[in-house]
């Protein structure tokens, strides 16, 4: 096998290598945009929640386009999910605090990954430009070995 046969393979190892961590990046972004959208509007809730009045009715959502009415309790307690299921009762100032720090966090994270995204990209466009190449010198090659040369008789 020759260096450029060796070189060839090394690179198309990379190259599905980095196309499962662009694949895996963009499943990571997915989920963080996810849990932003969630989080904005958990965001925006509050902020109506703090201008509605005790006892005001109200519709829940509870998923699949579904509303239960509710009648508003209390406008200044709420329980709030601090990870591993597990929730705490915290003022809505309180709440709107950590919701826009955990925002802040996740809008951090989604950077990072797009910036990562980019460089492998960036890899990846680089290896298939060298795979080209050396498909093309390969080519080259590989034509020129059944030709042989004749003699000049002449």
């Amino acid at each position: 096998m020759t260096s450029k046969e060796e070189t060839f393979r090394r690179l198309a190892v990379e190259l599905r290598i980095l196309e499962g961590t662009a694949e895996a990046l963009q499943s990571r972004i997915g989920f963080v945009n996810a849990a932003l959208t969630e989080l904005r509007v958990a965001d925006m809730t509050l902020e109506g929640l703090g201008k509605e009045k005790k006892d005001a009715s109200l519709f829940v959502p509870i998923g699949g386009g579904s509303y239960v009415k509710a009648k508003l309790e209390s406008t200044d307690k709420m329980i709030v999910g601090i990870g591993a299921n597990v929730a705490v009762e915290r003022t809505v100032k309180v709440a709107k605090e950590s919701m826009g720090n955990r925002i802040a966090d996740l809008e951090k994270t989604r950077t990072s990954l797009h910036q990562q995204i980019t460089q492998v990209i960036g890899r990846i466009q680089n290896n298939r430009s060298q795979l080209q190449e050396l498909t093309a010198k390969l080519s080259e090659k590989e034509r020129g070995k059944g030709v042989r040369k004749t003699k000049n008789t002449s």
